[in-house]
């Protein structure tokens, strides 16, 4: 928490003024009736050193500066999240290609994708149509993503992870 004005308990402060110059070591309240001749408020901005360091300025501008620069930060960052494909080895050619084209517009988002085959029963046998299919999603995709992480059994499971290439500038 920021400490300003009447809050500050420091007998004194260093202090700076509202265009960046030094006025030295004073008692607290000789720099709060400067800054109240300003019309500003004291703010402190170093507590642990000795003295404290306050800071002469309009406290409401800074708060809202700086929540400004927060929220523009936070609009520009895009979190990659890991989105799944779950298909059998047995898919038909349409599903295949509406299956491909859902990959393709979760990598342009930005995602990663995990193509996911599930085998039943005794499709266990079909392991290498299931890999072959996942080839073929990769083969389906190569210009815009690249695999991540090679298929891979796990149980009844066989699964990729396809990741977007970056972006030349």
């Amino acid at each position: 928490m920021t400490l300003i004005n009447e809050r500050i308990r420091a007998r004194e402060v260093r202090t700076i003024d509202d265009e960046g110059n030094q006025l030295g070591i004073l008692l607290t309240r000789e720099a709060m009736r400067i800054a109240q001749e300003k019309g500003l408020d004291l703010v402190m901005v170093a507590a642990d050193a000795q003295p404290p360091v306050c800071k002469i300025m309009d406290y409401g501008r800074h708060k809202f500066e700086n929540e400004k620069k927060a929220k523009e930060a936070k609009k520009r960052q895009h979190t990659v999240s890991l989105k799944e494909v779950t298909v059998s080895y047995k898919i038909g050619l349409h599903d295949y290609e509406v299956r491909l084209r859902s990959i393709q517009k979760f990598i342009t988002e930005g995602d990663k994708v995990k193509v996911t085959v599930r085998f039943r029963g005794r499709e266990m046998q079909h392991q290498d149509l299931g890999s072959a299919l996942l080839g073929r999603f990769a083969e389906g995709v190569k210009e815009i993503a690249l695999v991540e992480r090679d298929p891979k059994q796990e149980g009844r499971t066989l699964f990729m992870i396809l990741a977007p290439r970056k972006k030349e500038k």
